[in-house]
C-alpha cells in the first residue's frame, strides 16, 4: 500500500513525507513514501542506472508532493520526482525520459554547489530549500522563497540548482545514449520537451520552475528529433507490464491527492478498469466512505489475491478507522507477500503495536529493527520502534530510537538530547551505547 503521505496524510500505502502507512504525520510535508510507486520507478530506473555505471541501490528516489512538471538531483545520488510529473506523463516513456536525463546529470557530476552541506541535510531540508529557491526564482518572489528555505532549516543557502545549457545538453546526450544502451525509445524525451516548449513562451511569473532549473531551447528538441531519426530503437514498444504499472501509479496519486470529485471525474463509475477502481477505492476511503471503498478493494483482491499492494491498501483503510485486529490480518497478508518491502513491513508493525499486546509488540520490535536497518532515514519507523521499546520496558533503546528519528529529520539538538538520555540508561560498551555516542558526535555541539 502507499506508505502514508508523511506529513500530510497517510495515503493507504502512500505516505506524504513524514506519514506512515496508517496515520497522518505532519513532520515532513514535502514528500511521499509509497512502496508500490517506488517499486515501479525503481523498475523503470534500474536499467538506466546500470547502463550509466551506477549502483541502483545507491541512488535514492524521492517523490515530491508538488503538482508541477519537475525533477531534480541533489544531495549526492538523490533523484527527486514531482508527483505532477508522474500524473502528467502520458506514457512510461515520458517518465523514463526524465529519469534518463536526470541520470545523465548524476553520471556527469552536474550536482548542486555546496555538495557536502546538501549530503548531510535531511531530505525535508533539501526539498524545502529547492522549492524555496523555485518560489524565489519564479516571478522574483524572493521573500516567499526565503520563507520556504527557512522552513527547510536554511541549509546551504549558497547552494543552487544551477544547470547551464551546456550541462543540459550533456545530460540530454547522456540520456539518449542510455536509452539506446537499454534498447528503449527516446520518443518520451521528445514529448517532454514539447510540453516544456509550450511553457517556454510564458511570461516569467507563470513559467514552470522546471524551465528555470532546466533551461529549455529549441536546439534540445531538435537534437532529440535527430536522434530519433537514426536510432534503431525509436519504434520499440513499451516493455510488458509498464503501462499498467504506470496507470496504477497515476491512479494511486490521483486518489490520494485529489478531492473525491476530481477523482470521480477522471475515473467515473462507468470505468471498471483496474486502475479506475483502485483510484476510486482510495478516494472513497479518504472521504471516510468505507462502505464504498471496502467492496472496491475487495473486488481487486479477489481478482489479484497475491497482490501485496491491494492487501496493504485495505490494511491501511482498516487501521486508520480503528479496526486494528482486521488491519493486522490484511497488513500481515501484505507483509507475507512482499517480505522485502520495508514500507509494507512497517505497516504490519503499526498494526502489531496498535494491538497493545505484549507478544505482538515484541514481534513488532524485531520487524522494526529490520525496517530501520534498511530505511535508516525514515523517521516514522524510528518513532514507532521507540514506542515499541518503551512498552517493552527498554527505555534506553526507546531514547536511542528517538535520537535516530531526530537525526533523520535533521533536528540535531533533539538528537543530542535523546542520545544523552540513552547513554544514561544503556549499559556501557553495548551496541546501543556505542551508537548513542556516535549520534552525539555526529550531532555536534551546535544549536541546530
Amino acid at each position: 500500500m502507499l506508505t502514508r503521505f508523511i506529513g500530510l496524510l497517510y495515503i493507504g500505502a502512500m505516505v506524504l513525507a513524514g506519514a506512515t502507512p496508517a496515520s497522518a504525520d505532519n513532520d515532513r510535508p514535502g514528500y511521499i513514501r509509497d512502496a508500490e510507486i517506488e517499486r515501479t520507478i525503481a523498475d523503470f530506473s534500474a536499467p538506466l542506472f546500470e547502463a550509466a555505471g551506477l549502483d541502483p541501490e545507491s541512488v535514492r528516489i524521492y517523490l515530491v508532493k508538488d503538482d508541477r512538471f519537475n525533477a531534480f538531483v541533489a544531495g549526492g545520488m538523490n533523484l527527486f520526482l514531482h508527483t505532477g510529473l508522474i500524473v502528467r506523463s502520458e506514457s512510461p516513456g515520458q517518465l523514463i525520459g526524465v529519469i534518463a536525463h536526470e541520470t545523465g546529470h548524476i553520471a556527469g557530476g552536474h550536482l548542486i554547489q555546496g555538495q557536502e552541506a546538501m549530503e548531510t541535510a535531511s531530505i525535508e531540508s533539501i526539498i524545502g530549500f529547492v522549492l524555496g529557491v523555485g518560489a524565489a526564482m519564479v516571478g522574483g518572489q524572493a521573500g516567499a522563497g526565503t520563507a520556504i528555505v527557512g522552513a527547510g532549516q536554511a541549509m546551504a543557502q549558497q547552494s543552487m540548482l544551477q544547470f547551464t545549457r551546456q550541462q543540459e545538453s550533456a545530460a540530454d546526450q547522456a540520456a539518449l545514449q542510455l536509452l539506446d544502451a537499454t534498447g528503449q525509445s527516446a520518443k518520451g524525451m521528445a514529448d517532454n520537451l514539447i510540453v516544456l516548449q509550450h511553457q517556454d513562451v510564458l511570461m516569467a511569473g507563470l513559467q514552470n520552475p522546471y524551465l528555470r532549473t532546466h533551461p529549455l531551447s529549441a536546439e534540445r528538441l531538435e537534437a532529440v528529433r535527430q536522434h530519433l531519426a537514426v536510432s534503431p530503437f525509436t519504434d520499440v514498444p513499451e516493455r510488458p507490464g509498464r503501462e499498467i504499472a504506470m496507470r496504477r501509479a497515476v491512479a494511486k496519486l490521483v486518489g490520494f491527492i485529489e478531492p473525491l470529485a476530481e477523482t470521480l471525474r477522471r475515473y467515473p463509475e462507468s470505468n471498471t478498469g483496474l486502475d479506475a477502481r483502485y483510484a476510486r477505492a482510495i478516494a472513497y476511503y479518504r472521504a471516510s466512505d468505507l462502505g464504498t471503498a471496502i467492496p472496491l478493494i475487495d473486488s481487486l483482491i479477489a481478482e489479484n489475491p497475491k497482490d501485496a499492494y491491494f492487501h496493504e491498501l485495505k490494511g491501511q483503510m482498516l487501521y486508520e478507522h480503528g479496526r486494528i485486529p482486521e488491519s493486522l490480518i490484511e497488513n500481515g497478508n501484505a507483509a507475507a507477500l512482499a517480505p522485502n518491502e520495508p514500507l509494507i513491513q512497517f505497516a504490519f508493525a503499526q498494526s502489531q503495536v496498535a494491538l497493545e499486546d505484549s507478544v505482538q509488540n515484541q514481534k513488532a520490535i524485531v520487524l522494526l529493527e529490520q525496517v530501520t536497518a534498511r530505511e535508516p532515514r525514515y523517521p516514522p519507523a524510528w518513532r514507532l520502534l521507540a514506542v515499541a521499546y518503551g512498552r517493552d520496558g527498554q527505555l534506553g533503546m526507546a531514547a536511542l530510537a528517538l535520537a535516530e528519528a531526530s537525526m533523520a529529520r535533521g533536528n540535531r539538538k533533539e538528537a543530542r538530547e535523546q542520545a544523552e538520555r540513552a547513554l544514561q540508561q544503556l549499559p556501557e560498551g553495548t551496541s546501543g551505547w556505542l551508537r548513542a555516542n556516535d549520534i552525539l558526535g555526529s550531532a555536534g555541539a551546535g544549536a541546530g
